[in-house]
Parts: C-alpha cells; sequence; structure tokens
C-alpha cells in the first residue's frame, strides 16, 4: 500500500485527498490552517501532521495543492518543508498552478535530494475534485510520471506527460488564455441576447448543438443567466493565473492581447467586490455598464 502526504486542503485539495483515502491507500494530511486538518480527519480515514516535513516522511507520494509560488515554496522548502522529510526515491507531485519557473527550480531541489517531481496542475474546478474528474496536465520524467500515474488516477478522468519539469505549467497557462477568452465571449453572447430581448435559455439550447459549443456554454450559462456567479473557480485566482500567463509570455515573445484584456475586465470585477464570484461573473460586469 503506497503512503501519501498531501499538503493543502483547500476547496480542491480537500477532496483530492479524501479520494486518496477512500481508495485504501495511507494518507497524512498538512494544512496551515489545522482546523481544516482536523475536519479532514474527521471525514476520511487518515491522520494529520504538524508540520509539511512531518507529513512527508516515509511517504513514497507527497502531494501539495497551495495557492501560489510563494506558498509552495513555503511548504516545500525549509527546514520544516516538505523536502526535508522526504526518503531517497519519493515523488512531490504539486497540484497548484504556479509559474513554469518555480516548477523548475523545485524539480532541481529535488533531485539534488534523490527525490523527483511533477507539476502537475488540475483542471476541472471544485466539481472535478469532488467528482474524481479532474484534467491533470503533467511536467517530468517519464518513469517518474509511470509511477505517479495510477495514483492520480483516483481523483482524475484523464492526465498526460507534455513534457520536461515546467511543462506541466505551461500547459495549465494554455488552458487559461483559451478559458478567458471563452467565458468573455459567452458573457458578451448572454448580454446581447438579453438586450436583443431573446431568451436566453432557448439561444443556448440553439447554438451549443453548433460551433459555438463549449464545456463553459454547456456548464455556465444556466448560473450566468440566473445571476448566480458563487459556483466555480474564483476570480482572484483567475487573476492571478492570467498574470502569470502574462509573465510567461513577456519572456518568450507570445503575443497575448486578448488575455491581457480580459484580465483587466476580471480586475474590474474585483473592483465590484467580486473577488469570491467564479469566473463566468464577466457577465455581471457587462450588466454594470
Amino acid at each position: 500500500m503506497s503512503k501519501c502526504a498531501f499538503i493543502g486542503l483547500g476547496v480542491m485539495g480537500f477532496p483530492m485527498a479524501g479520494h486518496l483515502a477512500k481508495a485504501g491507500l495511507s494518507v497524512t494530511v498538512f494544512n496551515r490552517n489545522g482546523a481544516k486538518a482536523e475536519a479532514w480527519c474527521q471525514t476520511y480515514a487518515g491522520q494529520k501532521a504538524d508540520t509539511p516535513r512531518a507529513a512527508a516522511q516515509g511517504a513514497d507520494f507527497v502531494f501539495t495543492c497551495v495557492g501560489n509560488d510563494d506558498d509552495l515554496r513555503a511548504v516545500v522548502l525549509g527546514e520544516d518543508g516538505a523536502l526535508a522529510g522526504m526518503r531517497e526515491g519519493a515523488i512531490l507531485i504539486d497540484h497548484t498552478t504556479t509559474s513554469a519557473e518555480v516548477a523548475r527550480e523545485l524539480a532541481t531541489a529535488c533531485q539534488a535530494q534523490s527525490c523527483t517531481m511533477l507539476d502537475a496542475p488540475v483542471s476541472g474546478g471544485e466539481a472535478g475534485a469532488v467528482n474524481a474528474a479532474l484534467t491533470i496536465m503533467v511536467g517530468g520524467e517519464p518513469e517518474t510520471y509511470a509511477q505517479a500515474e495510477p495514483v492520480m488516477a483516483h481523483f482524475a478522468r484523464a492526465s498526460k506527460l507534455l513534457g520536461a519539469a515546467g511543462a506541466g505549467q505551461l500547459t495549465k497557462m494554455v488552458n487559461q488564455i483559451c478559458i478567458g477568452g471563452l467565458v468573455q465571449g459567452l458573457a458578451e453572447g448572454l448580454n446581447f441576447a438579453q438586450k436583443a430581448g431573446l431568451d436566453g435559455h432557448a439561444i443556448i439550447d440553439t447554438i451549443s448543438k453548433g460551433a459555438a459549443q463549449s464545456w463553459q456554454m454547456e456548464n455556465r450559462f444556466e448560473t450566468m443567466i440566473e445571476g448566480d456567479f458563487d459556483f466555480g473557480f474564483a476570480v482572484d485566482w483567475m487573476v492571478k493565473d492570467l498574470s502569470i500567463c502574462l509573465d510567461e509570455a513577456a519572456r518568450n515573445g507570445a503575443a497575448l492581447p486578448v488575455t491581457e484584456l480580459v484580465k483587466t475586465y476580471y480586475e474590474d470585477v474585483q473592483a465590484m467586490g467580486g473577488g469570491r464570484w467564479d469566473t463566468s461573473s464577466l457577465l455581471k460586469r457587462l450588466k454594470s455598464l
């Protein structure tokens, strides 16, 4: 039986770690808010640790799912970080959405301690985590991926190795670039339909069967029409992710004019007090204009 550590029990990490426990794996969790770790232990079969280092001791796989680059460094590096407790041959699997730079940095740090790392950001949101239906984009070595893939499969519907260290994060950037434009287009279409006096439900029922169809359309149009923006991926996190995309584009020379514009729209939503609304709240911004 594989022994796992899971560090970071937010809206994604809590159910992801739970799927590992339900699969019969030995799971030790750490969360900076200890009450969240205690709640996890009351929900699932597992134990909690007081530091990332203690959680990682003896683990075959150490999962992290935290907020950003600095959060990830804080739980992995240093005297009480996970890497200090990892045994030789253990695998660090990071599900945080971060820069490719920090993914490569930590992969090098792991290699120096005879461990390996996969940068493995996910797509699918809270619902995907709860329903074990996440898509995982992975960077790392093939041998490491082959060992980790069956374990990640407990909370994923699909995963793919896309290149060396950093490739998973770069692919997540592509994902977020595509989503930003799609959501803005959907928001504009729904707002236009309403202004034109059309039935939004009937419109989507029709155009979703054609070339305009997307996951966002299928899964978000009803809550958008109802003005319910408390479901899904938060605006604050999307601003963070799009900032990462734009920083990387500044390095590699890619032009991201739509992404840059949509980021400013999400910043407008933040200014409206909607930082915790989901990303489909771009429609609310349009209605306020």
